[in-house]
């Protein structure tokens, strides 16, 4: 029978680190835990600073891990105004990124793909601002299509 996965909390990570300093193997941790052994293992393995476990610099690093990364076109306001500019053209996300792509072949900081244009546009908050955007689109569906999950769309 398949569990659904918990993150581990601060009480588990501080009985591994105890667990592991008293010489204990990640099995019998992982059965006091109630815990497959891989995750105590992949837990160990991922936060191992120098040889040596710590809840809460596993703690830290796990938040730091999971923190989102920041939109490409908001920490970068000129590529925003280049892709804007392009959107009003009636330009797609496809031919914006290629043609950013030629211009800029060795800059990477002012390129960004096809798939970030459509994300940041459907990411706005509800609005005459978003509306517009999307209405610039070729397509301009209000919502997009979720990923096929094993369906052919090819008609």
């Amino acid at each position: 029978m398949l569990r659904e996965y918990k993150q581990l909390s601060t009480e588990e990570r501080s009985v591994i680190a105890v667990g592991l300093s008293q010489g204990s193997s990640r099995r019998a941790i992982a059965r006091l835990l109630d815990r497959p052994p891989s995750v105590v293992s992949r837990e160990v393995l991922r936060n191992d600073s120098y040889g040596k476990y710590e809840a809460v610099y596993a703690a830290h690093l796990t938040r730091q891990r999971r923190r989102k990364p920041e939109r490409k076109l908001k920490s970068n306001p000129l590529l925003c105004q280049t892709v804007t500019a392009y959107l009003e053209r009636r330009w797609s996300p496809q031919q914006i990124a290629g043609t950013l792509k030629r211009m800029h072949p060795d800059e990477p900081e002012n390129r960004v793909s096809h798939e970030t244009i459509s994300a940041t546009i459907y990411a706005w908050p509800r609005g005459t601002l978003r509306t517009d955007l999307i209405r610039q689109l070729r397509q301009s569906h209000k919502k997009r299509k979720p990923r096929a999950r094993g369906e052919d769309r090819r008609g």
